[in-house]
């Protein structure tokens, strides 16, 4: 099963279909209801809901995931001797929840076919597809937000600055924005000095930088300066950024509560200040990306 410790938690969406083709005559039964098993619709429909639920116990790679809503319709093509099958799932968590919608629709398929072959041998299940899914990181619409964007990385650290240490939060920025579509103009390295940071900021923002990601100095250090030095800069603070930042920190160690990371706007650039540690910043990047870049289309007043 592959490692989703590091998602998101949001809400998931998948919707799916499939057809079952029959004989004329076999459709006339289904509408009249005299069928020599009994209810179609209703034991397909138990049925559908009892297989997404077990979607896990039956393809070895599926996560157990919470089925918050599941929905079942069905409708008569007469025009096509077929009956198609819909289902609509949602879910609250970290992993998508197509694999459920499609094996509720296959399920029903295969139930429909149980219940139709004593009177009907030319039966077909066909063209099992999945028709729509959303959230997450593959949610296209949250994904278009960021990509084309501009960005720049300030890494604020003595060691790192006098060639002590290697810097690897920025690197690791760097790649997590390139991902999303986000074009990384530099990457600079500077001492975490309240001069130097408000004038590189300074300097930058005055460029309409689209996203400028300071990394270190965010901690309880005699030389973590950075949040300070921003706090006061920052025309509005966006207080959310940090929380959900921290929030999603916390989840994995115990000490992401110590971080006074910091997120808010000075003119038509968003500023965001994460941890220096190469794991407080990919989590910190990783809880907000791409979403926070819907903060551009907002600052540039283009609307909701």
């Amino acid at each position: 099963m592959n490692d989703i410790t590091g998602k998101r938690t949001t809400l998931r969406f998948a919707e799916a279909e499939g057809f079952v083709y029959c004989q004329k005559e076999t459709i006339d039964r289904i509408k009249a209801n005299t069928l020599p098993k009994g209810d179609l619709f209703g034991v397909a429909k138990a049925s559908a809901l009892l297989g997404a639920k077990k979607t896990s116990d039956l393809i070895p790679h599926c996560h157990p995931v919470n089925i918050d809503s599941f929905s079942i319709q069905f409708e008569i093509f007469e025009e096509k001797n077929a009956v198609r099958i819909l289902t609509q799932a949602k879910s609250i968590g970290k992993t998508g929840i197509e694999m459920e919608a499609l094996t509720g629709v296959t399920v029903a398929a295969l139930v429909i076919y149980d219940l139709l072959k004593p009177i009907d041998k030319s039966i077909e299940i066909s063209s099992v597809r999945l028709l729509e899914k959303k959230g997450g990181k593959t949610d296209k619409q949250i994904a278009k937000f960021a990509f084309g964007s501009t960005s720049k990385i300030l890494v604020c650290s003595d060691s790192c600055f006098a060639g002590k240490k290697e810097d690897n939060s920025g690197k690791i920025i760097s790649e997590l924005l390139k991902e999303e579509g986000v074009e990384v103009l530099e990457i600079k390295i500077i001492p975490d000095e309240p001069n130097v940071i408000k004038e590189t900021i300074t300097n930058w923002t005055n460029e309409n930088i689209d996203l400028i990601v300071t990394t270190g100095g965010t901690g309880l250090g005699p030389r973590d300066n950075t949040t300070d030095t921003i706090k006061p800069m920052l025309e509005k603070e966006i207080p959310g950024i940090a929380e959900v930042m921290r929030s999603f920190g916390q989840d994995r160690t115990p000490f992401a509560m110590l971080s006074r990371s910091i997120a808010g706007s000075i003119g038509k650039s968003l500023i965001v200040s994460v941890p220096g540690s190469s794991n407080g910043a990919k989590e910190s990047m990783t809880s907000i990306l791409p979403a926070i870049f819907h903060s551009k289309k907002m600052m540039r007043g283009e609307g909701h």
